[in-house]
């Protein structure tokens, strides 16, 4: 572990949308098992994806006002930021092969 850092509501600007990198975006909380289920697939892609991504968690429950603000109703949302756009959004726990497809073209 280690690969994915934790945002909030106020480091959301500099960490995501200012990050030269593509940056995807968990947006999780504690209690969500779909969430607990797709963290580990992160983390996988995070380390083999490295030189060209950055992976980093949204807690919902504790920063609601990025949720918010990009629309997030149902978590894991993955949002996929490029130059502080997003390009992409995930809604829901898949499999490593079905996520690695759906981010085809945006990685």
């Amino acid at each position: 572990m280690g690969a994915i850092e934790h945002v909030t509501d106020a480091s959301f600007d500099a960490d995501v949308l200012k990050n030269d990198k593509i940056v995807i975006v968990d947006f999780w909380a504690e209690w969500c098992g779909p969430c607990r289920q797709v963290a580990p697939i992160l983390e996988e892609i995070a380390n083999e994806q490295a030189e060209k991504l950055t992976v980093v968690k949204l807690n919902v429950d504790e920063n609601p006002a990025t949720a918010g603000k990009y629309g997030v109703l149902q978590i894991p949302t993955l949002n996929v930021y490029k130059n502080g756009e997003v390009v992409k959004q995930i809604i829901g726990a898949k499999p490593k092969a079905m996520l690695l497809r759906e981010l085809e073209g945006t990685i």
